[in-house]
């Protein structure tokens, strides 16, 4: 019998976080079996989506500023209707060449609205299409708070109107979509939690830092490498080390890392960030989802510094919901100084080993059951008869 077609749209636009936790789960798509295509629409990241899946890139495009006000391509030109008509019709046509029973949209229509040029006609495809794909949107756990009338609203119209599924990829123990998401109540889709998408277990590192500093993509972390380096001149009886993120311009990597710090090392990124967690006193880090998931996995001490430009809400209330429970510290950006930082670090690191924790990091894992499990009743509810369409070769023919 034919594999599962999946086809997953991810858009990152200013860091990386979006595009690391699709990779992991459409590698647990592929280990399930599933036959999957990535389409990615952001800056090229080495290593991602990953081995094990098909990739479509389409013309990247990333945030013109923190605020994501607007769409710009890899110069920094706003793009303009042409380019929004090639982007959307390479995504039809790759969304044609996949043929999937599964259509997973990563975000949308929670966020990334600046994508509706190209999301809205894909949606419209998919209803015309037959047999229709199931349609499942893929979400944080915590949601960017909005502001602007009506946009719950229409959120919750195009699930309503299009999405058969919400996977949200959290643990219910922790938060739950509403608590971010006044509208939840509203969504008549099914609303599913798959658990938070956390990394498999690393085994230790050989290298072992005292602080271990992680910028996420570093496309929004320049205030705490800049932070690092001066706290890093302050207080040099520790072993340091700086992951400045790979979406850092690599000419100020170059200026940063050649006026390193005795005791600090400075990398734009590293494979085994997840290992080094598991030998590090501490991490200092932003709130990303990514990045919180794989220290409570590594299970050390944490001190969050939560991006809050251009309005953003989702790390500042993930971080004090990690400190509510004992599992982080917190320095606001208010408070992001040299002198601010090495203090910050003194108590994080005097202060007590964090609380035991049983969230679900399983969330990769378990979204590819959930699909797998939901495309067999839907299936057979709209009526395709689950195997009859699937009657296939494996090699896409």
């Amino acid at each position: 019998m034919k594999r599962l077609r999946a086809f997953f749209y991810v858009q990152h636009l200013l860091g990386i976080g979006h595009l690391a936790r699709a990779s992991r789960i459409a590698a647990a798509l592929a280990d399930d079996g599933f036959d999957i295509t990535v389409v990615t629409g952001g800056p090229p990241i080495a290593g991602f989506p990953g081995q094990g899946v098909k990739s479509v890139t389409l013309p990247p495009v990333t945030s013109g500023d923190n605020g994501f006000s607007g769409l710009v391509d890899l110069q920094g030109k706003p793009i303009d209707d042409d380019f929004k008509k090639r982007r959307s019709e390479m995504l039809l046509q790759a969304f044609r060449d996949c043929r999937p029973d599964i259509v997973i949209v990563e975000a949308f229509p929670f966020g990334r609205r600046q994508m509706r040029f190209e999301l809205l006609p894909l949606l419209e495809t998919i209803e015309a299409t037959s047999p229709r794909p199931l349609l499942a949107t893929s979400v944080r756990d915590i949601l960017q708070e909005r502001v602007k009338p009506g946009r719950n609203e229409e959120t919750v119209d195009l699930i309503n109107r299009h999405f058969d599924l919400v996977m949200v990829h959290g643990d219910p123990a922790f938060t739950t979509i509403d608590k971010t998401f006044p509208l939840a109540g509203a969504i008549t889709a099914e609303v599913t939690y798959t658990g938070l998408v956390g990394a498999p277990p690393s085994p230790a590192a050989a290298e072992r830092f005292d602080i271990l500093v992680s910028v996420g993509g570093g496309a929004a972390g320049r205030r705490l490498v800049s932070s690092t380096l001066a706290a890093a001149r302050i207080a040099n009886g520790w072993k340091w080390c700086l992951i400045t993120g790979p979406n850092l311009p690599k000419d100020e990597f170059d200026v940063i890392a050649c006026d390193a710090t005795p005791g600090l090392s400075i990398f734009r990124f590293r494979e085994d960030f997840a290992s080094l967690l598991t030998g590090a006193r501490l991490s200092v880090s932003q709130a990303g989802y990514n990045t919180v998931c794989d220290v409570l996995r590594a299970g050390c001490r944490s001190l969050l510094v939560p991006f809050a430009a251009g309005g953003e809400t989702e790390q500042t209330v993930r971080a004090l919901m990690l400190e509510e429970l004992g599992l982080a510290t917190v320095l606001t950006e208010n408070d992001l100084t040299p002198d601010g930082l090495a203090q910050a670090i003194e108590q994080a690191l005097a202060g007590p080993t964090p609380s035991a924790h049983r969230l679900d990091l399983e969330g990769a894992r378990h979204s590819a059951q959930i699909l797998r499990e939901r495309y067999r009743t839907w299936s057979l509810k709209m009526g395709s008869g689950f195997g009859k369409e699937h009657d296939q070769t494996d090699d896409g023919s």
